[in-house]
């Protein structure tokens, strides 16, 4: 089952970033095999970060609770709101993704 989880950063959140992005990539390295599309949310000018959007595959919800409890930016109390949604596929088309991380 696919999950998304939209994550807002708190206002004042900004080092608590920069002090877990190690952590945070190597906990979604660690579980490449459920995390189909993960990203930062941008502000309009591209570079503050405003929060982070990832979408996994798991059997239950519980589980994607789970993955959401444990991920480093979440422990660290970076977010001000996580929303959890279980979501249909529906259309796929990765050769539609920007060419840049950036959506350039």
């Amino acid at each position: 089952m696919l999950y998304i989880i939209y994550q807002e950063d708190r206002d004042d959140g900004a080092e608590i970033r920069a002090s877990n992005k190690d952590e945070h990539f190597a906990y979604l390295d660690r579980h490449q095999d459920i995390l189909l599309l993960g990203g930062a949310l941008l502000g309009d000018d591209v570079v503050k970060r405003t929060g982070s959007c990832l979408i996994i595959n798991v059997p239950s919800r519980e589980q994607a609770e789970e993955f959401s409890r444990n991920e480093p930016f979440r422990k660290a109390g970076l977010f001000k709101s996580v929303k959890i949604a279980r979501m249909r596929r529906g259309q796929w088309n990765p050769a539609a993704a920007p060419k840049t991380a950036e959506g350039n």
